[in-house]
């Protein structure tokens, strides 16, 4: 749902609500891009930070969602692309990982590892799509790609899918 900013909200309400309303989702999103917590956390800073200059020139042309992932994604591309990303060791040992407060079945496990394996493009089509619950015009808007372009990475993720899990992936229609 977007609000549209009214009148009386100032800059600092009007981002406020944006981090209460989109910062788990760019989370998430950054995440996926960064693969490290620390980073992902850094990106989302930035992206509100952006956002907030920012403010006074969003037309609300794009969906607030769109604008905001777009910055995130340009966000986690610099990091990607700073010397000291491209030379330090972001492994995480397993053991160091906090536990889950639920346990996932295997299923969900066996799942997450295939999607985390897939090329970037279409790892993030996967992930806005079924996970950010994008509309394939909105996924489109985000990364600047064509409609048709999102709906062929769709379908070839979901093919990888398919063959990585021997099975239907859940979240195919």
């Amino acid at each position: 749902m977007q609000t549209v900013k009214g009148p009386d909200r100032t800059p600092e309400e009007e981002i406020t609500r944006m981090v209460n309303e989109h910062q788990l989702a760019l989370l998430r999103l950054c995440f996926t891009y960064l693969n490290d917590k620390d980073l992902a956390q850094d990106a989302v800073q930035e992206t509100f930070l952006k956002a907030y200059r920012g403010l006074k020139t969003f037309r609300h042309e794009a969906n607030e969602k769109t604008w905001l992932s777009r910055i995130a994604i340009n966000c986690c591309r610099d990091i990607n692309r700073s010397a000291w990303f491209r030379h330090t060791d972001r492994s995480v040992a397993v053991d160091t990982l906090p536990e889950p407060a639920l346990q996932p079945s295997d299923e969900d496990n066996a799942l997450t590892i295939e999607i985390m394996k897939l090329p970037k493009r279409l790892r993030e089509a996967i992930l806005l799509y079924y996970f950010e619950n994008m509309t394939t015009p909105e996924i489109a808007e985000t990364l600047r790609i064509s409609q048709q372009a999102v709906s062929d990475r769709l379908v070839r993720a979901r093919g990888k899918l398919h063959k990585a899990l021997g099975k239907e992936f859940e979240g195919d229609e």
